[in-house]
């Protein structure tokens, strides 16, 4: 597994954004502050084979900007919402329904909670109709189920993982 390293060099605008917090988490011992960052892999290590070394990619935070009291409240929701859609978890019925787990039915609630049902709806039901052409389509080889079930596949893994590469204009 890769190990990930933070380097203890921030960028200028971050320093900036964290230099009003530096006095007053001295003050108060244990203080915790919310915070938006934004980290780039700045150095990558890779042991040579047969070594027993790990992997390992270092990130410097590069953009970080820290909520006021009033903005705390939505961006603790936000991180409560993305650890929900990153733990969520469920059972299909006997109707062939989901059922969500206890736990993920109380962590759900808010805006960004809307959009991702939207957008995971959308992705399933876009699959689903892929699903359904091949179902009723003409008779395929087993080489070509092998292939559709693969688009299949990498479709619906693409509807649960958000776009994670920030640097494409279309994500």
């Amino acid at each position: 597994m890769t190990v990930l390293k933070f380097d203890a060099k921030v960028s200028m605008s971050a320093q900036e954004a964290l230099e009003p917090h530096v006095r007053p988490m001295y003050d108060q011992p244990g203080s915790r502050r919310m915070a938006i960052i934004e980290f780039a892999a700045i150095e990558r290590t890779e042991p040579a084979p047969n070594t027993e070394g790990k992997p390992s990619v270092k990130v410097r935070i590069v953009g970080l900007e820290l909520p006021n009291k009033e903005q705390e409240g939505a961006i603790r929701d936000a991180q409560r919402f993305l650890f929900l859609q990153r733990t969520a978890r469920g059972t299909f019925d006997d109707d062939g329904q989901l059922e969500l787990s206890d736990n993920t039915l109380r962590l759900t609630g808010g805006m960004l909670a809307y959009l991702e049902t939207a957008r995971l709806r959308a992705g399933l039901a876009h699959w689903r109709e892929y699903a359904q052409r091949l179902v009723h389509g003409p008779d395929l080889t087993v080489t070509e189920v092998r292939h559709e079930m693969q688009a299949l596949s990498e479709g619906l893994t693409a509807v649960l993982n958000t776009a994670r590469d920030h640097g494409d204009d279309d994500a």
